[in-house]
């Protein structure tokens, strides 16, 4: 149980919430664990195994206190809410500033930033761990050119310039994205990033990871309150969740591609577990499938220390501490969007 950004997140199985006078008690096999005084809180997030008694239900809802229940795998369940709740101007504002050319090339800005900068991370951790392997020199160029892409983000640039920075930048990095793969390089051999179908293992796990990311940032912009499908950097198209695809760009090389790149390195998946579908497509069978949801799930459990908040949370918590401070941002609190810029 942690509290953050005047949330609480309950990630215990079998813990039960109940409202005992003005605060809210965690119980966990009838002990209380923790108590937290509720006009402290401005949410509580439930994952996995987790129940709250009717009479917290309602103080929540009095107090729009959002309450949120989500599966252990972070899968958005539902939402108590009262009949009158800040959340719809939140939303309002959020499809207002949609609209602003402004607005959205600022937060995009933002977030293509760190998301360069996270992959720059990646790149950078692969030359200390691995400085005299084969394809080190073209690393180091990609660094360099990476670095030049973060620079030019520093002037005034129209959400158009911002994207075409940004994929200029992904195809920089998964140019050398093969040369990160130490073991198995023939049988994960990677060319280029294809998405649907993918071409190749690796992109079959990439994508798959990808998928299991937004995910989990959807479910963080509806607790919160927010609608995953308006979005700032992705714009609006039907079934697309724009506004999960923003924030999990920052989010990509370190949740997923470290995932993927451990797999295969570690020798923890093998060829063997993928297939080609009549299509062209690759499938993973459902043991390597299982493989890369435990490594997702052992990954968010990694404590790390959020460099806005200066405190220690787990990896699984990201997404939602951004939501949180994407809200902040869209309601006016604060003056930008604090990215996440990973340390390490």
């Amino acid at each position: 149980m942690k509290r953050h950004l005047n949330t609480l997140f309950v990630t215990t199985d079998g813990a039960y919430l109940a409202a005992v006078g003005e605060t809210v008690a965690v119980k966990i096999e009838g002990e209380t664990k923790l108590r937290v005084p509720l006009h402290l809180l401005q949410g509580i997030v439930c994952f996995g195994r987790v129940s709250a008694s009717p009479q917290l239900m309602s103080r929540c809802a009095e107090r729009d206190v959002g309450l949120s229940f989500l599966s252990s795998h972070g899968r958005f369940q539902a939402r108590v809410q009262g009949p009158i709740s800040g959340n719809v101007l939140l939303r309002r504002a959020q499809f207002r500033l949609a609209d602003c050319p402004t607005f959205s090339a600022s937060i995009s800005k933002v977030i293509v930033t760190a998301k360069i900068v996270n992959c720059r991370s990646i790149l950078r951790r692969r030359l200390r761990d691995h400085p005299d392997a084969t394809g080190s020199s073209a690393i180091q160029t990609a660094v360099d050119e990476l670095a030049k892409r973060v620079s030019s983000l520093d002037r005034k640039l129209s959400l158009d310039s911002i994207r075409g920075v940004e994929g200029d930048a992904a195809r920089i990095y998964f140019s050398v994205f093969d040369h990160l793969i130490v073991q198995q390089k023939q049988e994960f051999k990677f060319q280029e990033r294809s998405r649907r179908p993918p071409r190749n293992a690796v992109n079959a796990v990439l994508s798959f990871g990808y998928s299991l990311l937004a995910q989990d940032v959807s479910s963080a912009l509806q607790a919160v309150g927010l609608d995953p499908q308006v979005g700032y950097l992705h714009r609006d198209r039907p079934g697309r969740p724009s506004f999960a695809l923003d924030l999990m760009e920052e989010l990509r090389p370190i949740m997923v591609d470290r995932v993927a790149l451990s797999l295969i390195n570690r020798r923890q998946i093998k060829i063997t577990g993928f297939k080609v579908e009549e299509a062209g497509g690759i499938h993973m069978d459902d043991k390597t499938r299982k493989k890369l949801l435990i490594a997702y799930q052992e990954r968010k459990d990694e404590v790390l220390v959020h460099p806005f908040l200066g405190e220690k949370i787990s990896s699984g918590l990201i997404s939602h501490i951004q939501a949180r401070l994407a809200a902040r941002y869209i309601r006016g609190e604060l003056d930008a969007y604090p990215a996440y810029f990973h340390r390490g």
